[in-house]
């Protein structure tokens, strides 16, 4: 039975939105980008209602969304989204060597499900030159109907994805168009080429940083669950390096999977 007299759960977590990661995720980087041989790499984001507290250290942005609800006092600034990510891309990366790409602020700041466009030659690399989003609330329900997340485990103390470095062009350029048919792909409803880019993605990121999955910190063996979803379902990617959660595309429920509210702007 309901209890009116119960907490909102943002009175626990606070308002601060959530964010997803789908396919292209690394070309923020500018150690990537800068070998693209095409001029722009894309990724998409997504901005998720806060209903429910996500696992810490798995690939939800949630240290940056920590450093939003101090900056802000838990509820996003009416202001500029683009000034907003820079102000917290500072306070977030201020004195630190390996900074943070710029798409967890975008995808906590902006509204709806967000392509972004990066190049190496626009601002180092750090900030996309053209973020494209999509605020119609009839894509945001069919890509939530789509969309499951299974939690697995956060990524463990003593891990780094970045120990081997395999920046090849060619894998690198696979990975910068995955986030444009992902984009396309949800924007025309597209489940087949929504999972076909996720799928890519992981491949991708295989290839490039193969630490992101396969790790001697790494106790479970992320490799393996995840060619069960994708044998298994339309497609699937994780959620960030080192495991964290199992993002899965499918028409059919999935067990034990969370659902996401997009958070999108109707004006």
């Amino acid at each position: 039975m309901n209890n009116p007299t119960s907490p909102d759960i943002t009175e626990i977590i606070g308002n601060i939105p959530n964010r997803i990661a789908l396919a292209g995720g690394w070309i923020d980087q500018p150690f990537v980008s800068k070998h693209n041989p095409d001029p722009w790499g894309s990724m998409v984001v997504a901005s998720l209602e806060p209903s429910f507290r996500v696992l810490d250290r798995s690939g939800m942005a949630t240290s940056t969304r920590k450093i939003a609800h101090e900056l802000w006092n838990g509820r996003l600034p009416g202001e500029n989204p683009e000034d907003l990510v820079r102000q917290l891309y500072k306070e977030e990366n201020r004195d630190k060597e390996e900074p943070s790409g710029s798409q967890d602020m975008i995808g906590l700041v902006y509204p709806g499900i967000s392509r972004l466009d990066y190049s190496f030659t626009h601002e180092g690399g750090y900030f996309p030159g053209h973020v494209e989003s999509c605020n119609d609330p009839g894509i945001a329900r069919w890509l939530e109907s789509v969309f499951s997340m299974v939690p697995l485990a956060p990524r463990p103390d003593g891990y780094n994805p970045l120990g081997v470095k395999n920046l090849s062009p060619e894998w690198i350029q696979k990975l910068g168009r995955t986030g444009k048919d992902c984009f396309s792909s949800i924007i025309e409803k597209d489940l087949q080429g929504l999972g076909r880019s996720m799928n890519l993605c992981m491949e991708c990121w295989e290839a490039i940083l193969p630490r992101t999955v396969v790790h001697p910190a790494i106790k479970i063996d992320l490799k393996k669950i995840l060619h069960y979803y994708q044998a298994r379902y339309t497609g699937a990617m994780y959620s960030g390096c080192g495991g964290g959660y199992i993002f899965v595309v499918s028409d059919e429920p999935v067990p034990g999977s969370l659902k996401v509210t997009i958070r999108v702007n109707e004006d």
